[in-house]
């Protein structure tokens, strides 16, 4: 097998993945094919903002399907019951102390599709979630952030 990068995500997130395939398959598609069909009655295709507009966003709507397409087809599913409570993993919500700032936060590790930084939801491939990732309550570890190393210190797991 060649050397594919697995997605880690829970069964809501993958849920939640079809839906949007799904979305931008039948409805997406139709709405721009839409578009592009009012566009060409406007007449000269080459000078016409609407038409180019309307396969820009064809375009892009493809490029964003193959890319969901592809990380459900390599999708893992990391199952409730392999989540023991011990150690950090995906799905798993965490109380951790920002090291340098004396914060304590509460983060849930999710795969890529269900991040949402600004609700405490991070990436199981953010620099936070890999440092934390199989560590357990009372570990301190160092997350390698864009903004430089950042030290945290796990105060709870929370399954």
């Amino acid at each position: 097998m060649d050397n594919v990068k697995e997605f880690l995500m829970t069964l809501e997130e993958q849920d939640k993945l079809k839906e949007q395939i799904d979305y931008l398959k039948n409805e997406k598609r139709k709405e721009i094919a839409e578009k592009i069909n009012v566009a060409r009655g406007y007449g000269d295709l080459s000078e016409n903002s609407e038409y180019d507009a309307a396969k820009a966003e064809q375009a892009e709507n493809e490029e964003l399907l193959k890319e969901l397409e592809h990380r459900l087809k390599y999708s893992k599913i990391v199952e409730a019951k392999s989540i023991d409570g011990k150690t950090v993993n995906v799905g798993v919500t965490v109380k951790v102390k920002n090291m340098e700032l004396s914060k304590e936060m509460t983060l849930t590790i999710t795969g890529a599709i269900g991040a949402d930084p600004m609700h405490g939801k991070i990436s199981v491939d953010s620099p936070i979630a890999k440092a934390l990732i199989g560590k357990k309550a009372g570990a301190t570890v160092v997350a390698d952030t864009p903004s430089g190393a950042k030290k945290f210190k796990i105060l709870e797991i929370v399954k």
